[in-house]
């Protein structure tokens, strides 16, 4: 009985533990939101354009394109003038991470 007892309080804690991580220089345990830089600044090129990417990921499955490219193409950005992300996640059940391109 105390083995079954066991063996269920092991899977309800495998089960209930988040497996979603996103890419954050600092990690909090239960929430982490950061923003910071990707890229360094091209003093050459205005930043008169913004363009967001972003992927998702909730519990096991994470989909999006969160790529420099992806945001480039949203902005209409030919040339970056520096670019940064967001951070968030929520127990390991829920991630956002996007890239935030500026340039013109």
């Amino acid at each position: 009985m105390q083995r079954m007892a066991l063996v269920l309080l092991i899977a309800a804690s495998v089960l209930s533990s988040g497996c979603v991580m996103a890419m954050s220089p600092t990690m909090g345990a239960v929430v982490t939101d950061t923003k910071g830089p990707v890229s360094g600044v091209d003093n050459n090129v205005g930043q008169s354009k913004t363009g967001e990417a972003e992927c998702i990921g909730i519990v096991c499955v994470a989909i999006g394109d969160a790529s420099i490219k992806a945001a480039m193409d949203k902005g209409g950005i030919t040339k970056i003038h520096h670019v940064d992300h967001e951070t968030m996640s929520v127990l390991g059940i829920y991630a956002k991470y996007k890239t935030i391109v500026y340039g013109e």
